[in-house]
């Protein structure tokens, strides 16, 4: 169970989801559980974030860090155009490409998160049948619409460099926004993590007792 002793460990690098979190109150430990990310040839979408995120899963449970958490936590974050995954760019050129791909259009992001139990001091992750499985796993979906972009402003985002360690080569939460004319589903589910789905779920499976963890303090 999650509490300042034992704290959520976050299995990614990303800062928008150690933001997320961090902003939620909630205990954390972050440490990225690397995993190769590259797709398989005609694999879906739903396909490939379920293989890609219980394969995070089981390297979390397997880093140092994992003991003495309370829960473990992975995501993997997906821009979806044509039923076509849009990953990271792979330089500013591709970044372009994908800005042109969206602009004008309506594109979905999916967002799928695990959850598993914290890890135990005394015990190597490796030793402990089962602890790659989820208590529970779940896919969002956020529907973002861009409005039009004319070639100076796809060419002027894509120089900027904000995009290109991200899904789709944008950033809701930075530059990017200047790019989504609607949002229909979770914001937070957009920049990483739904935050709304991640406490519901730690909530139902008992990895969190109460939340807010502590009061809220007016200014």
């Amino acid at each position: 169970m999650i509490d300042d002793a034992h704290p959520l460990l976050l299995g990614s690098g990303s800062p928008r989801r150690r933001e997320i979190l961090t902003t939620l109150g909630l205990p954390l430990r972050v440490a990225a559980a690397e995993v190769d990310e590259a797709g398989h040839p005609g694999e879906g979408a739903m396909a490939y974030l379920e293989r890609v995120t219980l394969a995070k899963l089981a390297a979390a449970r397997r880093l140092r860090q994992a003991a003495g958490t309370g829960a473990i936590l992975v995501a993997d974050t997906s821009v979806i155009l044509d039923d076509f995954i849009l990953g990271k760019p792979r330089d500013e050129a591709d970044a372009r490409a994908m800005l042109r791909a969206l602009s004008g259009r309506e594109h979905q992001v999916w967002t799928r998160f695990a959850i598993a139990g914290g890890g135990h001091a005394d015990l190597a992750p490796a030793a402990v049948p089962g602890r790659a499985e989820a208590l529970h796993a779940e896919t969002v979906v956020s529907r973002v619409r861009f409005r039009e972009l004319d070639d100076d402003e796809v060419a002027s985002y894509a120089a900027t460099g904000e995009g290109l360690d991200k899904a789709g080569a944008y950033a809701i939460q930075g530059v990017g926004a200047f790019a989504v004319a609607r949002i229909d589903g979770s914001y937070s589910n957009v920049v990483g993590l739904p935050a709304c789905e991640v406490v519901a779920a730690l909530r139902a499976t008992g990895l969190l007792a109460r939340f807010p963890l502590s009061p809220a303090r007016s200014s």
